[in-house]
Parts: structure tokens; C-alpha cells; sequence
């Protein structure tokens, strides 16, 4: 296998004709934000060109907000997906849902208890996310999970749930349960790249025995 780019790569996919396609970026390399977490080799594809790619993915998440997207190692996020983080929210405490203290600056910060209070929105490693997903304040995707195009995600995801609609409801888990829980034992998204790619007929083949040999020989 041709060496695999590193986390840091901004656009790691080289075409068969040698130029860079650069719809598809490493976030690690594409994202330096306060509030944003991203594990290694996470990747974000877009049709578009994209400045920024904090502002694209969490249109509402400023420098300095309560709540952070975390997104874990592997993940991979399609064309128009959106977190809807905490900060998007209104407060639904009163009378009215109108912000009015966002339009002062010095009474900006009355909101950001409630927000706080909503939670960060964490993405598992190895979660793919499909075209135009949504996911909304306070949700913990698992690792492994799939999120279906469009789905509208406002409860938590379990590791390797896959999840349609909207709202976005579990209908089915992709392995059984005691696979689930040697997969998250195993954890092979933490393992060094070399170690994955070694490993990596056992991952392609499904072949979760192979894998936690892989494991143990490490």
C-alpha cells in the first residue's frame, strides 16, 4: 500500500491523473478553533470551496462559547452536514423566544448558562455521517455509528447504530452486541497508522478474530 498521508495532510486525496481533489480535507489540518476537538484522519467533504471550515461545519459555535463539537478520530462527515450547537438556541424559559440581550453587547453573556446546560455535541470515532445530516445540541454519537442523509439527529446514537429520519431513530445496530463490545475494547481507531494499515485486511475482511490477534502481536 502507497503510504498513507498523515492527520496533519489539509487534502489527502491524490486523483489517478496526480492533482489534489480538494473537496475533502483532513479536519485536524483545516480547523484551529477554541471550541472544536478533532481526532486524527476525521475528514469533511464538500462540493463547494470552503474558507472556514469551523464556521461551515458549526455555523453558530464562536470562539469562547460554553459548549464544544468534539469529532473523533476517522470520522467521516459528508456534503452539508451541520452541528447545531448549543449557542443556537433560544431560551425557552419566558414568554417570548426572541433574543433580546444578544443585540447589547454587554448583556450577551445572560444566555450562556442555558447553553452551557445543552452540552457539547461529541462525535465517536469511525461515525460516518451522510449527506446533509443535522445534529442538534447535547447529542453523543457512538464510534462506529451511521447517520443516514438528511437524518436530523436530537438523542443520543449508541457505537455502530445506524439512524434515519427526522427526527433520527436507531433502526438497527450493524453488529451484534458482543461484537460491539469487543470492537470498543479493542479501540483500533487509538492504534498507531501503521499498525491500523497493518491490520487493516482484518478490518476490510470484517474479520474481528484476526483483528484482536493483530491486537495481541502488537
Amino acid at each position: 500500500m502507497q503510504r498513507f498521508p498523515g492527520a496533519l495532510t489539509r487534502h489527502p486525496v491524490t486523483l489517478p491523473d496526480g492533482s489534489t481533489h480538494e473537496g475533502t480535507v483532513f479536519l485536524k489540518a483545516a480547523i484551529d478553533h477554541p471550541n472544536v476537538e478533532v481526532g486524527d484522519y476525521a475528514y469533511y467533504s464538500d462540493f463547494e470551496r470552503v474558507e472556514n471550515y469551523a464556521a461551515r461545519l458549526a455555523p453558530y459555535l464562536y470562539p469562547g462559547a460554553p459548549e464544544r463539537l468534539v469529532i473523533g478520530a476517522f470520522a467521516q462527515i459528508a456534503h452539508g452536514v451541520r452541528f447545531i450547537t448549543a449557542s443556537a438556541y433560544h431560551a425557552m424559559s419566558g414568554l417570548s423566544t426572541f433574543p433580546f440581550r444578544i443585540f447589547d453587547p454587554a448583556q450577551m453573556e445572560h444566555y450562556r448558562d442555558e447553553a452551557a446546560a445543552r452540552g457539547d455535541i461529541i462525535v465517536g470515532p469511525d461515525a460516518w455521517l451522510g449527506h446533509e445530516a443535522r445534529v442538534m445540541a447535547g447529542v453523543t454519537i457512538g464510534a462506529g455509528a451511521v447517520i443516514g442523509a438528511q437524518a436530523v439527529v436530537a438523542s443520543d446514537i449508541p457505537a455502530y447504530g445506524v439512524a434515519v429520519g427526522n427526527p433520527a431513530r436507531v433502526v438497527r445496530i450493524r453488529f451484534p452486541d458482543a461484537v460491539v463490545a469487543r470492537l470498543l475494547r479493542l479501540a483500533w481507531w487509538d492504534w498507531p497508522i501503521d499498525r491500523i494499515l497493518a491490520a487493516l485486511p482484518a478490518i476490510e475482511a470484517g474479520d474481528i478474530d484476526a483483528l484482536e490477534t493483530a491486537a495481541g502481536s502488537a
